[in-house]
């Protein structure tokens, strides 16, 4: 009498193939990846509501310069525009021109100067937009007319904060030309700026001085308190931590269908 055959083994199913220590492991390590990828996530989000908003024509009240930023740091979004008030006095030689200024849609050039901070610990300069003037020779009239009252005395001025533009190489045919308003390419024409700190942003000043036009300046729009960047990089975090399951059931799944080939191979075989 003959034995009866023993049944062939079947193949393993994906679930017994996933519980497998090895992929128990991986599974282990995406869930700390997922983790890593959702504290991100939640970090984004906090970044993307800003809780404490400035108040509605907050840059409109007049504040004292130092009140807002001290000198050599940069300008934040809340204080882009805000009008403050500063005094001293201007330095001589250092009325300067920049080109390529519009002004309610003329094109012109702005005069500029070096405001010297009263009653500072230590020597401190503001770089001020003083008025616009529509040619070169009306800007030559404006620094002649300012350079008569540079005499020391005390000058008290309110305008706009403004961010530094940056400096640019200036054209080949002019070297000399200033295209931006920028503190520190105009700190390097100014005079005794020895141990001199100087202010980040400019100021456009509110009262046109020498001959000069009042600066367009108007105030800053007043933004929503949610960053829509933040919220899409949050977004893609959380894309991110679903990859990495996915991933793991992927890289499984594969294993269990060549495991499931070379059962049939065999059995073929």
């Amino acid at each position: 009498m003959t034995a009866p055959a023993t049944p062939a083994p079947f193949p393993p199913t994906l679930r017994e193939v996933l519980l497998r220590p090895r992929w128990l492991g991986l599974l282990g390590l995406c869930l700390v990846v997922a983790g890593v990828f959702a504290w991100l996530g939640q970090w984004q989000l906090g970044r993307a509501v800003d809780t404490d908003p400035p108040e509605p024509g907050a840059t409109e009240r007049v504040v004292p310069l130092e009140d807002v930023l001290p000198p050599g740091t940069y300008l934040d979004a809340r204080s882009e525009g805000q009008k403050v008030a500063v005094h001293g006095h201007w330095v001589p030689g250092d009325f300067l021109v920049v080109a390529s200024r519009f002004n309610d849609g003329a094109e012109g050039y702005w005069v500029t100067g070096q405001l010297r901070i009263a009653d500072a610990e230590t020597p401190t300069s503001l770089a001020v937009a003083i008025g616009w003037v529509a040619d070169e020779k009306a800007a030559a009239s404006a620094v002649d007319a300012l350079e008569k009252h540079a005499d020391g005395s005390d000058v008290e001025l309110t305008g706009r904060l403004i961010t530094d533009e940056g400096v640019a190489p200036p054209p080949r045919t002019d070297p000399q030309r200033l295209g931006r308003m920028s503190p520190a390419a105009l700190l390097s024409r100014w005079h005794d700026v020895e141990g001199l700190s100087v202010y980040r942003p400019f100021l456009t000043a509110a009262e046109p001085l020498g001959g000069t036009v009042a600066i367009s300046s108007p105030a800053p729009d007043e933004g929503t308190s949610v960053n829509w960047l933040n919220i899409f990089y949050a977004a893609e975090w959380a894309v991110f931590a679903g990859f990495a399951f996915y991933l793991w059931y992927r890289l499984g799944k594969d294993a269990w269908e060549r495991e499931v080939e070379e059962f049939e191979e065999a059995g073929r075989g």
